[in-house]
């Protein structure tokens, strides 16, 4: 298996770090390199907010559910999908402002999203650890307020980055046979796919030297969504501009 394949499969979120800084010259590398992710039509319509106040971090740490390694990672970035340059692009060639439809929203937040994954595998590349923190959406008008965003751009998730203090055990992730399907979508599968993984999700919770716990993916993953709403996030994204049409 090559680098990059064997990068993609052992991938884990990290949340104890050690205290160990990460090189400027090397965070911006990354970021470089994140940016050869795809982009919808080459818009490039994200921007990332490094999140280096002390207070700031405290804050964004208790909105998103008192997830201490927002403070302890060696960096937080708040990744963003970002309209306000195409909307500038837009008006100046005379096709005017954006009307906040659905399409764009959905552009920009893949845009931000590939681009956050490419940095992701390139920090793990270089022995640094990270975990995705989509609990800013908690109160994201808070975080908009905190990074001073403006109309057209929204916080989608945060992303700690710094150097493991531990190394968590890997999650089996889904058989394959059970997400590919093959010329159409065969939804009969899914009552016998789920429960399989469940039983094979439940061994491994209870195998684990650390965290062990008595569940499944079923209960994680309807616990996950069902209690996680977040019901605000429409009104809050029209307020940026997004989800009018």
């Amino acid at each position: 298996m090559n680098p990059i394949l064997q990068a993609q499969t052992n991938h884990k979120s990290i949340r104890q770090y050690t205290q160990q800084p990460i090189d400027d010259a090397l965070l911006k590398q990354l970021i470089q390199a994140a940016q050869g992710a795809a982009s919808s039509s080459f818009i490039q319509a994200y921007s990332l907010i490094q999140v280096s106040n002390k207070d700031n971090r405290q804050k964004m740490a208790a909105l998103a559910g008192g997830q201490k390694w927002v403070e302890s990672a060696a960096e937080f970035l708040v990744i963003c999908a970002d309209l306000t340059r195409v909307e500038h692009c837009s008006i100046e060639q005379g096709l005017g402002e954006l009307e906040g439809n659905t399409e764009h929203f959905i552009a920009a937040t893949t845009d931000a999203t590939f681009f956050a994954q490419n940095l992701m595998l390139g920090a793990e590349s270089v022995g640094l650890g990270a975990v995705f923190i989509g609990g800013i959406r908690n109160d994201p008008a808070q975080v908009a307020d905190i990074l001073n965003l403006p109309k057209h751009v929204y916080p989608i998730f945060g992303l700690c980055l710094g150097y493991p203090d531990a190394q968590p055990d890997l999650k089996p992730r889904l058989p394959v046979d059970v997400i590919l399907h093959k010329d159409s979508y065969d939804s009969r599968r899914c009552a016998d796919d789920v429960k399989a993984y469940d039983t094979q999700m439940q061994a491994y919770y209870q195998s684990r030297g650390d965290n062990q716990k008595t569940s499944n993916w079923s209960e994680q993953t309807a616990a996950a969504v069902q209690k996680k709403k977040r019901e605000h996030m429409l009104s809050f994204l029209q307020q940026q501009g997004f989800l009018k049409r």
